[in-house]
């Protein structure tokens, strides 16, 4: 088993954190895949491989649940 996204997202700079989040308030929803891609792809641009999950970890944080592919609007 990898890391929780909790784990990887307290590794992650403040900078690209706030950048990330914008105003989504993530008490409220979960993070969704988007949101962590603009993170992976700072990540990669800087140089800090080191610091970006795995793809499984990616796969197993959807499916568990603790991000969202994508957000549903409820109606």
């Amino acid at each position: 088993m990898g890391k929780s996204f909790k784990d990887w997202w307290a590794s992650v700079p403040e900078e690209h954190k706030k950048k990330a989040k914008g105003n989504d308030d993530w008490n409220a929803n979960k993070p969704i895949l988007n949101e962590i891609n603009y993170v992976l792809v700072m990540l990669n641009l800087e140089g800090k491989h080191n610091l970006m999950p795995s793809g499984s970890d990616l796969l197993s944080w959807v499916g568990n649940g603790e991000i969202d592919a994508m957000r549903q609007i409820k109606k």
